[in-house]
């Protein structure tokens, strides 16, 4: 679509992210965050909820690097609680025909109910964490000693970062088949679709955000991409740099690889940062795997599944913007806020569903 400069200039950098939730969409930015959940009634029920960045509760997590390893830790710890509370909310008053329960669930239901949700949640997270070790950490310094028992010490963690990407896209492929993470992907594209909708300068409206791009250069997929590509080219530096690294016990290169991993962190915030407000050949280059891989990850939503992403953001603009908000949908882009408030609630944007 061929913008007027008027509309390229409404709203080139949003202070706006999201991520894709368990039947909805969850928007953020500068004051608070929205959440707005399709509820198995075909209502569409929007929470806004008033929150404090971690970057405003200490200046030393404003400094460049350091902003990035922090945002990814909140990102993290809030889109964790976003997505347990769609998914309560998306079976929120399912009677007991869709949705049975033994006598021995009832029983755990009752006497244990909240308490025993949280710890499902922790047992999950606890149980994701492993596995993203096994996969990513651990498996491919196993596989690359049984190829090359020992030879090619100087290419062993570019042979690692290659099988890590290899892993990444056949892992993303795979949980893309799941009909339940089918249509997280749907959410996560109507969520692309939105901002882009609103970046654009466009009244948001089912048929404006249809229209629109689903891959977006600040998502959180080309944030991950982003982040195996730098470890690749990090590692393969430190090898270089200090030979004797190659030769070292795999237990402590592992720790090594671990210990390099907020470095990683910081400097791809930085660039997907900078590949939000910027649109040159350097950054079209970098940005291509991440972008390529939102194809996967992303899919076109149904009109329904844009209402809800609309819904979320339209909460979020106007509680950041009350003096300029309209009742319905957006009839232009909302002016930019200050790049003091833009600094980190963007980056992340679609993105932490994966």
């Amino acid at each position: 679509m061929i913008l007027s400069k008027k509309q390229k200039k409404a709203c080139p950098y949003s202070s706006v992210g999201g991520q894709a939730l368990i039947e909805g969409i969850m928007m953020r930015g500068p004051k608070g965050t929205a959440m707005s959940v399709r509820l198995p009634s075909g209502e569409i029920e929007t929470e806004y909820k008033e929150t404090k960045p971690w970057r405003d509760k200490c200046r030393l997590f404003r400094l460049p690097l350091v902003r990035g390893i922090v945002g990814f830790a909140e990102s993290l710890v809030t889109g964790y609680g976003y997505l347990m509370e769609s998914a309560e909310k998306s079976t929120q008053g399912l009677t007991d025909e869709t949705e049975e329960l033994s006598k021995f669930d009832r029983w755990l239901n009752d006497h244990f109910g909240e308490k025993m949700m949280h710890a499902i949640g922790i047992i999950a997270a606890v149980l994701g964490f492993g596995l993203a070790f096994f996969l990513f950490m651990w498996l491919p310094t196993f596989l690359v000693d049984v190829a090359t028992r020992g030879a090619l010490l100087k290419f062993h963690a570019l042979l690692e970062g290659i099988i890590r990407v290899i892993i990444f896209v056949l892992y993303m492929v795979l949980v893309s088949r799941m009909k339940d993470i089918h249509r997280v992907f749907m959410y996560h594209g109507a969520e692309h679709k939105s901002i882009f909708c609103y970046e654009h300068g466009l009244p948001l409206t089912v048929d404006n955000v249809r229209q629109q791009k689903r891959f977006h250069p600040r998502c959180g997929t080309s944030f991950m991409f982003v982040m195996i590509i730098l470890s690749i080219l990090l590692s393969s530096a430190l090898v270089l740099i200090f030979p004797g690294l190659a030769e070292i016990n795999r237990v402590l290169w592992i720790c090594v690889k671990l210990l390099i991993l907020p470095v990683v962190m910081g400097i791809g915030y930085e660039f997907i940062r900078y590949a939000g407000k910027h649109d040159n050949l350097f950054v079209k280059l970098l940005a291509a795997p991440g972008l390529w891989m939102q194809r996967i990850t992303t899919k076109e939503p149904t009109d329904d599944i844009i209402e809800v992403g609309i819904a979320s953001l339209t909460a979020v603009l106007d509680a950041d913007n009350p003096a300029k908000a309209d009742a319905g949908a957006s009839s232009a882009a909302l002016p930019q806020e200050p790049e003091s408030a833009q600094e980190d609630s963007s980056v992340g944007e679609g993105g932490q569903t994966p």
